[in-house]
């Protein structure tokens, strides 16, 4: 088995190298230039998200800063936190060209509490592709309940573990499960030299380590952490193509299988409250 022991160091080098393909690949000139533009992610779960003004709000694993941006302009007070420097200072000026007001923190999440304090905020957020990158399933829960006040809220959208333990995309767009679904020990190692934005070019630390989590152990983590599950709702798209061939785009520029598409649950969206 492959050494994942440094599993922080090896994904941190692999967000840094992506910057640069994600700063030219994610249109950040569409916030520019119209003050009403939000993100497809968090566009595509307004109706569940709801009236945001006003409330006191961090989001975790920010990378770039779209979401958080997004965020602030439906009214929330927003802090933004991630691993990665090069992304902060991309996510920084985009704030600034869009003259919004976001405190951006450099931090992995599981320093969140060291660097934001307890019980300070009203809502977290969490954005697509954040929970693979962690080890931990609880210690994510407890970081996450102890950022929020009482009565604060969860809100994650994320892509499905059913999603992330299928193989790469098939000449034959079978859609077949390969990797574990159940939280691990270590993790699983994966090199690959592009990112998920058309580029030139690769990626000069392309090695990854991934980790997947059960939906039950997502939950099961959260309610023993003192967090009430509120509402969960699985989705047959997903925001990027994951699976090549076996994908189309539809509405909101999501994809899903082409054929059948109900085979696959491929993202969720799920909402808890922190206990008083």
């Amino acid at each position: 088995m492959a050494d994942t022991s440094d599993y922080l160091a090896v994904n941190h080098s692999n967000w840094e190298s992506r910057v640069g393909f994600h700063e030219q690949g994610y249109g950040l000139d569409t916030y520019r230039n119209d003050e009403f533009a939000l993100s497809g992610v968090v566009q595509f779960d307004l109706p569940r998200l709801g009236d945001i003004s006003g409330l006191t709000a961090v989001h975790l694993q920010c990378h770039i800063g779209t979401d958080t941006l997004s965020l602030s302009r439906l009214g929330a007070s927003m802090t933004g936190l991630d691993f990665s420097a090069s992304a902060l200072d991309v996510a920084r000026r985009l704030a600034d060209d869009c003259g919004q007001s976001i405190d951006y923190v450099e931090a992995d999440v599981y320093s969140a509490v060291d660097v934001l304090g307890v019980g300070r905020f009203d809502l977290v957020y969490t954005g697509i592709g954040a929970l693979c990158w962690l080890p931990s399933i609880d210690q994510w829960a407890q970081t996450v309940s102890s950022l929020l006040k009482p009565g604060g809220r969860l809100f994650i959208r994320e892509g499905h573990p059913v999603l992330w333990s299928l193989c790469d995309p098939r000449e034959d767009e079978l859609v077949v499960i390969d990797f574990h679904y159940f939280e691990q020990r270590g993790g699983q190692l994966f090199s690959d030299p592009k990112t998920y934005v058309d580029h030139d070019g690769e990626l000069a630390s392309p090695t990854i380590v991934h980790f997947n989590h059960g939906l039950a152990e997502i939950i099961t983590a959260l309610m023993n952490n003192g967090m009430q599950l509120t509402a969960i709702e699985e989705h047959q798209t997903v925001p990027w193509n994951a699976l090549g061939a076996a994908m189309e785009m539809v509405a909101g520029g999501e994809y899903q299988l082409r054929t059948r598409p109900e085979r696959l649950a491929a993202t969720y969206t799920l909402q808890a409250i922190k206990q008083g």
